[in-house]
This record gives structure tokens, C-alpha cells and sequence, in this order.
């Protein structure tokens, strides 16, 4: 039998931080429901997560075609029961394509996205993490942030800056605009926890009504 060529991607930092942020998770998360991943990446978080968090149901999402085929790799490799299909979705857009489905969705988790992308990326989450969230719904991120205008440790600086110089348009974000333009969609700040190697789980709840 011949064995296609493997299409897997690899994130080194998947193996360090997917064990803390799956500890955070299965606290916040809703019990069961339908979790949308916003920029699966790889796709090894979602093959991680997934069996741990049945039986909520995991979706993840890209809108780069070569991770998007590394997700359906990291599928095929290791079938779990709850992992959806990824989706093309890219946050910029007025309309994301899972609105078109039948489907309600209980949560997003979004993993080191919004300061490898521009600020554009941050609104665009924002505002689809508005329109299909229910009330109570959770966002979930993860990743470095500054505080108070100013970085947390050496690394971070280093790594913000490293980023800029790839494009100037990306860098780690300050958290305080982050929770500014979480608020003006209705999603409200419920928790930070401090993580592993300076980074950051920031927890958000669609208000309740």
C-alpha cells in the first residue's frame, strides 16, 4: 500500500503549552456544545484537545490552505470522534463560513493568533465572536500579551520585536485595547491566567441577557 506523502505540520511550543491551556479549558468551557478553534494552526492543539473535551464537539478553523491541510492530516492520522473537519475561515471577513451552517456554537478558543496578524485579525474575532456567540458563551485566547502598555518580560520585547521586523503590522498586543475591543461586542473580561513562558490565558463571556 502506498503511503501518501504526509501533509502534518509541526508548532515546537504545541508540546510545551497544550497541556496548561487544555487544564484552563476544561475549566471555562462550557460542559458539551460545539467549540470553534479560530486559527487551528498545525492542527496538533485540536488533535490534543479534542478527545480530552468529549463530548463537547471540536472545530477547528484556518485560513491558510497549507494548514488547513495539515489539520485534515493530523484527522486522518489520529481519528478522533468529536473533531470536526476544519473549516476555511478567515476572521476578516464581514461573514465567517461556519454562519452559513446549521450549527450553534457554544464557545471560540483562539491560540496565539492576534500578534502573528494585524490588528484587523484582533477586530475581525471580536466582532464574529459577537455575532455567534449565545449569551454566556465563552472566548477563550491564549498568548503573550503587554500590560499597562509595557511587556511582562525580556523574551517578550525580544519576540515582539522579532515579529515587527517580519511585518509591522503584527507584535504582541496590549491587553488592556484587547479587553477595550472585546467590550464594545459584548464580550466581558472573566479571567486572566498567568501561563508558561510569560504568556497568558484571557478568558471573555458573552454578555448575559
Amino acid at each position: 500500500m502506498n503511503t501518501p506523502i504526509d501533509a502534518r505540520q509541526y508548532a515546537p511550543a504545541t508540546l510545551r503549552n497544550r497541556e496548561p491551556i487544555l487544564e484552563v479549558l476544561l475549566r471555562v468551557l462550557p460542559s458539551d456544545g460545539n467549540i470553534l478553534e479560530i486559527a487551528s494552526g498545525t492542527g496538533e492543539h485540536a488533535i490534543f484537545f479534542a478527545p480530552h473535551l468529549s463530548p463537547r464537539q471540536w472545530i477547528p478553523s484556518d485560513c491558510n490552505p497549507v494548514l488547513l491541510t495539515s489539520i485534515q492530516a493530523w484527522r486522518e492520522y489520529s481519528p478522533v470522534d468529536n473533531l470536526h473537519p476544519p473549516l476555511a475561515i478567515n476572521v476578516q471577513d464581514e461573514v465567517w463560513s461556519i454562519e452559513a451552517k446549521d450549527l450553534s456554537i457554544a464557545a471560540i478558543a483562539n491560540i496565539n493568533m492576534i500578534h502573528i496578524s494585524p490588528w484587523s485579525a484582533c477586530l475581525g474575532l471580536m466582532a464574529g465572536a459577537n455575532r455567534l456567540l449565545p449569551s454566556g458563551g465563552i472566548l477563550y485566547l491564549y498568548g503573550p500579551f503587554k500590560r499597562g502598555g509595557k511587556h511582562t518580560a525580556p523574551s517578550n520585547l525580544a519576540f515582539d520585536e522579532s515579529l515587527r521586523a517580519q511585518n509591522p503590522e503584527w507584535g504582541v498586543r496590549n491587553l488592556e485595547d484587547v479587553i477595550e475591543v472585546a467590550n464594545n461586542q459584548g464580550l466581558n473580561l472573566l479571567e486572566i491566567v498567568q501561563m508558561p513562558a510569560n504568556n497568558l490565558s484571557v478568558v471573555f463571556q458573552r454578555e448575559i441577557v
